[in-house]
């Protein structure tokens, strides 16, 4: 997971280098989201102590499902776009002009740039795909939580 996290983030940081698309503040949010869960699943897999891993897999579930609430709620904005769309504020700018809970707010309202569909594959946009691994981290992790254990504990 981990692995496949760092993939779509050097895919993304392709798409904004190479390829000259920009971020839009809902992009940054989940690039955030891919980098912790990314991270969790990485420090989750570095011990068997029963604790450990499911502390990190439940942190890492948490920065799934928000991430995929992100990417929904973008791919909302996409479908249904406000009728006044302008490109508003960048990330940075928001979070160093505004308190965190002005901030927020303003991140997920989306702006004209989070409906922008730039770039597609198989007829899904970022946002669409985002939440589709969103999800599936978000299954994976959950079957990994709620599977049983042996009598003897360990992992198989």
């Amino acid at each position: 997971m981990c692995a496949v996290c760092l993939a779509m983030l050097a895919f993304g940081l392709y798409l904004q280098y190479a390829q000259g698309l920009e971020p839009c503040p809902m992009c940054i949010v989940q690039r955030y989201a891919l980098i912790g869960v990314a991270a969790c699943a990485g420090l989750a897999s570095l011990r068997v102590q029963k604790g450990w891993w499911i502390s990190w897999s439940l942190l890492a579930l948490l920065l799934a499902g928000f991430g995929a609430f992100t990417a929904a709620r973008q791919s909302w904005l996409q479908w249904y776009p406000p009728e006044v769309a302008t490109c508003g504020r960048d990330f940075y700018g928001m979070v160093e002009n505004y308190p965190l809970s002005r901030a927020i707010p303003m991140i997920f309202r989306g702006s004209g740039d989070c409906t922008a569909i730039d770039w597609t594959f198989l007829g899904g946009s970022i946002a669409n795909w985002s939440f589709v691994w969103f999800v599936l981290f978000a299954l994976v992790l959950l079957a990994l939580l709620l599977r049983r254990q042996p009598a003897g504990g360990g992992l198989r």
